[in-house]
């Protein structure tokens, strides 16, 4: 049984404490309503529960789907320690509730999404601007440009596959998705939840943090049409030849989760 992992953030609004959940089969973080709020307004956790209570009801007569999308998972009390049902929202729903909070602390979180907004539509004129963010962002964590050609050829690839599965009738994301775990665990002995899990992983990109020869062995799953078992054999040849596994537990973060009750720490 997938279990959720309790985490406490305390730099997200200038030191204030935030609860958060991460559901690893949603493989998503999941924050305490109250928590962001608080944070957001004047750091009394009682005043911003009862503002919350206030603000439900009047986005319910809104007619706004943010309190629907609000999730009750069991957080360890701030005042007792014991563990309580709290409203929780993903990550967009806490951006959605920023917005609904007049906050002077919101303003950057609102700037920021304002900019994200005029890049995409930038991006639809200019398609080469996306390509570049990518690339940049790629170089500034620190990967080879090698690495980068690979990343880019195998997204490529990535859409040439689904494209193939589209064409014979396949559409739902779970779908893709049992397809991709059967690619995975046919040449690696796990599924992708599973993979990510080895490395350590959690809402991290699996590929972004693959050794060359792992990307290698995934593309070959995904162009080939046998998919995962052609992986597999040349798994197998690699690792007869070189005396090394291809399956790495290594990854590229520059970080570590330390346990489920402390922050992530720097490497």
């Amino acid at each position: 049984m997938i279990q959720n992992k309790l985490q406490t953030i305390s730099n997200l609004f200038e030191g204030v404490e935030i609860r958060s959940i991460w559901n690893a089969e949603a493989e998503e973080y999941f924050f305490s309503v109250v928590d962001v709020i608080s944070a957001l307004t004047n750091n009394d956790y009682d005043k911003a529960r009862n503002y919350w209570k206030w603000l439900k009801g009047k986005l319910n007569d809104e007619g706004s789907e943010l309190v629907s999308k609000t999730n009750q998972l069991k957080m360890q009390s701030k005042k007792d320690g014991k563990s309580y049902l709290t409203d929780t929202l993903d990550t967009e729903g806490i951006f959605r509730l920023i917005e609904s909070v007049p906050s002077p602390k919101a303003e950057p979180f609102k700037l920021w999404l304002a900019s994200l907004g005029k890049e995409r539509v930038d991006e639809v004129f200019d398609p080469e601007k996306a390509v570049n963010r990518a690339v940049n962002y790629y170089r500034n964590k620190g990967y080879s440009d090698e690495w980068i050609k690979k990343r880019l050829i195998g997204i490529v690839d990535r859409f040439k596959l689904t494209d193939t599965w589209k064409d014979g009738g396949i559409n739902k994301p779970i779908e893709f998705a049992l397809l991709t775990n059967e690619i995975y665990r046919n040449w690696s002995g796990m599924k992708a939840s599973e993979y990510k899990a080895y490395k350590g992983l959690r809402k991290e990109s699996l590929r972004d943090n693959m050794t060359d020869i792992e990307i290698a062995l995934t593309d070959i799953g995904e162009i080939a049409a046998r998919g995962g078992k052609v992986a597999k054999g040349a798994r197998d040849l690699y690792e007869k030849e070189t005396k090394t596994l291809a399956v790495s537990s290594n990854n590229a973060l520059n970080y570590k989760y330390v346990d489920d009750n402390k922050q992530i720490e720097n490497k």
